[in-house]
């Protein structure tokens, strides 16, 4: 938004609360998710639904809207009939719906927008993207990534978010691509343990974004609180930059019964040594709503 300060000098100064999940946020408000788009279908048929979604985590307290284009695609639509000059309007469409939400919020501090690049598995729908390994070449995937990243960057977001990233081989196609585009980005893969999802160690993993003047932040997301503790301070020490980290509630996810299970187990009382190991960019992931935000917030905020 114009007159506000860069999430980079932000990020030098304190440290900025993210939004939680967007699916869970939209199916509390009555949405079907169950299509394949999954909430990048309401792009198209419901984008009010995404702007209310995105103004209900900023009235909780977070700093940083994320966009509905996880798993919108060029290729994704097209099986949808949505061709790509309209595929097109709807990626810029993601980033409006933060922006009017952001100025719907009338916030006194200032509000960032980031366009959601999810991974290449998120086009499958079938669960790969907690997998990675796709058979795909870093070739391959810089070519199906591509489009969507200029497209995204068109709509001037304030940063782009390769979120949810599970193999070293599509990071290192997304970092391909970022020079040029004249947007900032972070770098947030989906880990187990010290281990991407892939299996490949995190240490070699954020290793990749260390000398990439574009990424202004290295961390994990769409992971256990618990696999994220260990991760933020590896990613501080690996890169020295600032770090991003949102987990989910806990849950976990099946990808056959396409349902969660299990319990929640994330606390805003986690949060505080994520800050002191070196995260600056702090929110949450998939069933976690704005109630949870609020909470980040108020720890980050006013710490006892």
């Amino acid at each position: 938004m114009r007159g506000t300060p860069s999430l980079t000098d932000a990020l030098a100064e304190g440290t900025v609360v993210l939004d939680g999940g967007m699916s869970n946020q939209l199916a509390a408000a009555g949405h079907d998710l169950s299509d394949e788009l999954w909430s990048a279908r309401l792009l198209a048929e419901a984008p009010e639904a995404i702007t209310e979604a995105h103004l209900a985590y900023f009235q909780a307290g977070a700093d940083v809207a994320i966009t509905a284009s996880y798993q919108a695609t060029f290729e994704g639509f097209a099986r949808r009939g949505i061709d790509h000059g309209r595929a097109t309007a709807l990626l810029a469409l993601s980033v409006e719906a933060a922006r009017t939400a952001a100025r719907r919020a009338r916030a006194s501090r200032p509000l960032w927008v980031a366009a959601s690049v999810g991974p290449y598995g998120a086009m499958l729908a079938d669960g790969s993207e907690y997998r990675g390994r796709y058979g795909l070449t870093v070739a391959e995937l810089e070519r199906f990534h591509r489009p969507r990243m200029e497209a995204l960057a068109a709509a001037e977001p304030d940063v782009l978010a390769l979120e949810t990233i599970p193999d070293t081989d599509e990071a290192e196609a997304l970092l391909r691509i970022l020079p040029g585009l004249g947007i900032p980005a972070w770098l947030s893969y989906s880990a187990t343990g010290d281990r991407t999802r892939a299996g490949q160690p995190l240490s070699d993993a954020f290793a990749l974004a260390a000398d990439v003047d574009e990424v202004i932040a290295v961390g994990v997301n769409c992971c256990t609180p618990e696999d994220a503790d260990q991760a933020v301070a590896l990613a501080a020490r690996v890169t020295g930059k600032p770090v991003v980290v949102y987990p989910n509630s806990g849950e976990t996810w099946d990808a056959g019964a396409r349902a969660w299970t299990g319990r929640a187990t994330f606390t805003a009382e986690q949060v505080t040594g994520w800050q002191e190991s070196g995260a600056r960019l702090i929110g949450g992931c998939c069933r976690v709503g704005p109630r949870t935000i609020s909470a980040i917030a108020a720890t980050l905020r006013h710490p006892v």
